[in-house]
């Protein structure tokens, strides 16, 4: 008797017309089948971002589940691992030789304050304290000082103190000499708003701390100011 599922060509015509059943799938073809199929939606998944697996998970059986969750954990924890890579939180001190590293080679996206100080000024220990503070505000910020001439060699004590503000190793701000700052009065979050103008930090102070201090200045002035009285105002009519 013919095998019906003999690979002949007789047998194939006998399919097309109906009188023999499909050939059936030998048990081995079909476990190799189903393996390239599911490799096939796993480097598919693989592909995606994180948003993009969450904007599928409906369409996701239950094969695919164990997968996709790995996967999904896979790529939180590289984002997890880059946000730790990014976060700075302190002041540190840089050398002229570690300025290439530092601030030309800081990373894609990363913002760099490096402050430009002697020891002795007292408007300099001042904004090292108030970057201090701010460094531990704006953890995603690189913040660095430096004593002046070790990082460039004869730069006049009189532009003391000097903020430079770098994005990815371009110069975007430059803060130079006491004047600029305001001298000893200076507080910390004024200078968070200046370095926020320059887009070194992301300031929840809805505005300048400085012009407060002004609008308060003018108060007071215009308070003590005299008053004409009325008869000081008909002796200068007559």
């Amino acid at each position: 008797m013919q095998d019906p599922n003999a690979d002949t060509e007789w047998n194939d015509i006998l399919r097309k017309k109906g009188i023999l059943p499909p050939k059936e799938t030998p048990k081995e073809d079909e476990e190799e089948e189903q393996q390239v199929m599911q490799q096939s939606v796993v480097k598919t998944y693989e592909d995606m971002t994180l948003e993009e697996l969450k904007e599928n998970e409906d369409e996701f059986s239950e094969e695919d589940e164990m997968a996709i969750e790995m996967y999904r954990q896979k790529r939180l924890a590289e984002w997890k691992a880059n946000q730790i890579k990014n976060v700075f939180g302190e002041v540190v001190e840089m050398s002229g030789q570690d300025y290439v590293k530092e601030v030309n080679k800081a990373g894609p996206g990363i913002w760099v304050v490096l402050h430009l100080y002697k020891q002795g000024i007292p408007l300099c220990t001042l904004i090292n304290q108030h970057l201090t503070e701010l460094a531990r505000k704006f953890p995603q910020t690189k913040f660095l000082k430096s004593i002046s001439t070790t990082c460039i060699p004869n730069y006049p004590d009189k532009n003391l103190p000097t903020v430079f503000v770098y994005f990815e190793g371009e110069m975007k701000a430059q803060f130079i000499g006491p004047l600029v700052f305001g001298g000893m009065n200076l507080k910390v979050d004024e200078l968070e708003w200046r370095l926020s103008e320059s887009g070194a930090v992301k300031t929840d102070l809805e505005e300048n701390p400085r012009k407060q201090i002004q609008d308060q200045l003018l108060t007071s002035i215009r308070c003590s100011a005299p008053a004409k009285n009325h008869s000081d105002e008909s002796d200068s009519d007559d």
